[in-house]
């Protein structure tokens, strides 16, 4: 079964939740995994991003869409393309808590985004049993980027679906390009509001890297993702590259 929820809060115990922060944390994680970091460490707030930093750490995160003082990066995905360390600690208002809410709840937990598109649903059509997509909404808001990706993966994915499921592929199929959902969204008003426009585009990009963040492990109250390779399903590539960007 194919499920579907639309906020941090909603995620429930499953087989396998794919967590969906299109604007941006898992953007960032899949890129920065995709780049060269090791392992990213998923806080659970800005305090405890900084309890963490150690030589060879580099902390990342956002406070009203920002950087916060004191943090080597904010969270926009390109900062990440040149790794200054092994390992990067994010802490962000929405997805962080939506990977910790689904660490604690899922068998396994994946990080999707446009950007690895294709490689998350080759993964995902190897496995068994049910799928939430877990989407981490806005502020304990349902988002129309978070519901148009998870609409995306569950109509190219094979088995019976919720209704929640079924909304999210109404939404996605109301948008002709990925681009056109980001857009309309609360997330890229707010980040237009503080100058990142151009993360909107970013993220916007479809199947450019091949790297799935999963989750290998939680350290007290942090969730540690790594990276798993796929080669993208040819039935993916297709899908996918009738909405490009």
């Amino acid at each position: 079964m194919i499920d579907v929820a639309f906020t941090g809060a909603q995620v429930r115990p499953a087989d396998t939740a794919v967590v969906i922060d299109v604007l941006r944390a898992t953007s960032t994680i899949g890129l920065a995994l995709a780049s060269g970091y090791e392992r990213v460490l998923v806080a659970g707030g800005l305090e405890q991003a900084q309890a963490l930093r150690a030589p060879g750490r580099v902390l990342a995160g956002e406070l009203r869409c920002e950087r916060p003082e004191g943090f080597d990066l904010g969270n926009s995905p390109e900062e990440t393309l040149s790794p200054r360390g092994p390992e990067l600690v994010l802490a962000t208002t929405n997805g962080a808590p939506a990977i910790l809410a689904a660490a604690g709840a899922a068998k396994q937990v994946y990080a999707a985004s446009l950007l690895n598109l294709d490689a998350m649903l080759a993964t995902l059509a190897a496995l068994d049993g049910d799928i939430l997509l877990a989407c981490a909404g806005t502020d304990g808001n349902a988002t129309i980027e978070d519901t148009y990706l998870a609409g995306r993966l569950s109509a190219a994915l094979e088995g019976p679906r919720t209704d929640a499921a079924q909304i999210a592929e109404a939404v996605a199929a109301a948008y002709p390009r990925p681009l056109d959902a980001l857009d309309a969204s609360i997330g890229a008003h707010n980040l237009r509001d503080v100058g990142l426009d151009a993360d909107i585009t970013f993220c916007a990009q479809e199947s450019t890297i091949a790297v799935v963040p999963r989750l290998s492990t939680t350290i007290g109250d942090v969730a540690v993702l790594e990276a798993v390779t796929e080669q993208p399903r040819a039935g993916a590539a297709e899908s996918s590259s009738s909405r490009s960007t």
